[in-house]
């Protein structure tokens, strides 16, 4: 097993043992590409999400949030081209084993490149380069797949209409353009911003949180005069660093990917993809597309209903251009917690923790009673423990937790694992000399002794900082 295979199973098995993220229906041997957030995991993930809700719709006066419905019309993805073959991949078959692979998966971890490559290129790169299985056997012709799950919408059988679980929310947003429209009267340039769950037949799910089926979309439609697609193009790629930024994110870390003009997808006229290092490499987990005006005028046409946009200024009506920024939620969280991964010596014996900004941490201040057992000190813990979470609260902070289990030495290890930047302990001087409390700092280790009286100002300006 190499450095990344460790660095994966670490990070996999500490969400496992610390309540982050666990395998889909476990207990039945689990489901691919299927996964469920334990206590730890939800709250980092409400952080994320809060924070990017903050960024790129609360902080700004041209955003409307939504939250579309998963089920559609059919003539939707109709329209948007997802039944036909832009929404498919390129799936091969063991020949033995019946197991199905993406073709153009296999041709990258053998050094070649598929991009551009037609269905018979694929099946003859692999031939030529005499490409197997995983597991050894001949493989079949390389296949289209639809990414789509089907479902029947009605109850008699024969008069229901087959439906789709949507595999993007930027169709939710198109549909309620009009709507945004007619409520609240926004003047372009605007947007439609929304975090939504989407579905995708992945043939071969893999890499924990990286390449899933039921998956979230983080994700803006702003709308734009046509003219002004370079400039809100480059002004999008500014906010998106800014965005990486505020998660922490290292600057080596996140790479720019443009994607070349035969491998866009239907509707983009210019697409740039972000990507961030994870342990297998650098891998997609934003981007942004310049939509043109595709995906109105689809609806349009379809539906028959007008969706031009009237300037009352200038007097023109015209179809508004789009830019589209993207972003993958869980691949969001499995980049902050491998970011946030660090193993290091504390005390002589080896330490893993998370090193997460205090505004992502699940629990920001952890406080402890030194002895469980001794009914004053666990009387005075409580005692600052309520305090501290009513008045943290009051700032807009969340995440204070009680912990008396287990020795101060293995409280300390689990909370360094969750990522709680601070550990409070209450101890005897604490009662009977009034000389404050002890404050541990989760990267140092180090502790120092806080006034309790100074308490709650000394965490919100470290929580807040």
């Amino acid at each position: 097993m190499n450095k990344k295979e460790d660095r994966m199973d670490a990070i996999v098995a500490l969400c496992k043992r610390r309540g982050f993220v666990f395998q889909g229906s476990e207990i039945y041997g689990g489901l691919a590409g299927t996964w469920d957030y334990g206590p730890l995991g939800l709250a980092l993930k409400k952080n994320i999400q809060n924070l990017w809700w903050k960024r790129f719709v609360d902080d700004r006066d041209d955003m409307f949030g939504i939250d579309s419905a998963i089920l559609m019309h059919p003539k939707v993805w109709e329209s948007s081209g997802h039944t036909g073959a832009g929404f498919t991949d390129p799936l091969v078959e063991d020949k033995k084993t019946k197991k199905r692979y993406r073709a153009d998966h296999l041709l990258e971890e053998n050094g070649i490149d598929p991009a551009g490559m037609s269905l018979e290129k694929m099946s003859d790169a692999l031939k030529e380069n005499k490409i197997k299985s995983p597991d050894g056997n001949e493989l079949s012709d390389v296949r289209k797949f639809n990414m789509m799950f089907e479902t029947k919408v009605g109850s008699i059988e024969g008069e229901d209409m087959t439906v789709y679980l949507r595999p993007e929310t930027a169709q939710g947003m198109f549909m309620n353009y009009k709507n945004i429209m007619d409520t609240s009267h926004p003047k372009l340039p605007f947007g439609i911003a929304q975090v939504g769950r989407c579905f995708r037949n992945e043939i071969a799910p893999r890499e924990f949180l990286f390449r899933v089926r039921e998956l979230e979309i983080m994700e803006l439609e702003y709308f734009i005069r046509e003219n002004d697609w370079k400039s809100s193009f480059e002004y999008w790629i500014k906010e998106m660093h800014a965005w990486f930024d505020d998660l922490g994110f290292k600057k080596e870390d996140v790479q720019e990917i443009e994607i070349a003009s035969a491998d866009l997808a239907h509707y983009s006229k210019r697409t740039m993809d972000f990507y961030f290092k994870f342990p297998s490499g650098f891998k997609e987990i934003s981007g942004i597309a310049y939509r043109t005006d595709h995906d109105l005028k689809s609806h349009s046409k379809s539906s028959g209903v007008d969706l031009s946009y009237f300037d009352e200024a200038t007097k023109e009506r015209f179809i508004p251009h789009i830019i589209e920024p993207t972003f993958g939620f869980g691949r969001h969280v499995f980049a902050v917690l491998q970011s946030a991964y660090s193993e290091d010596e504390l005390g002589g014996e080896k330490r893993v923790f998370l090193r997460l900004l205090p505004k992502l941490a699940p629990y920001k201040v952890a406080i402890f009673p030194l002895l469980k057992n001794k009914p004053v000190l666990v009387d005075k813990a409580r005692e600052i423990y309520s305090a501290l979470k009513t008045g943290l609260a009051k700032s807009g902070i969340q995440g204070v937790v009680f912990d008396d289990n287990g020795n101060i030495g293995k409280r300390y290890r689990r909370q360094d694992e969750i990522g709680t930047p601070f550990c409070i302990t209450i101890d005897f001087d604490t009662i009977e000399k009034g000389s404050g409390v002890t404050v541990r700092d989760r990267d140092s280790g180090k502790q120092e002794r806080i006034a309790e009286v100074e308490l709650l100002k000394f965490l919100k300006e470290k929580i807040g900082s």
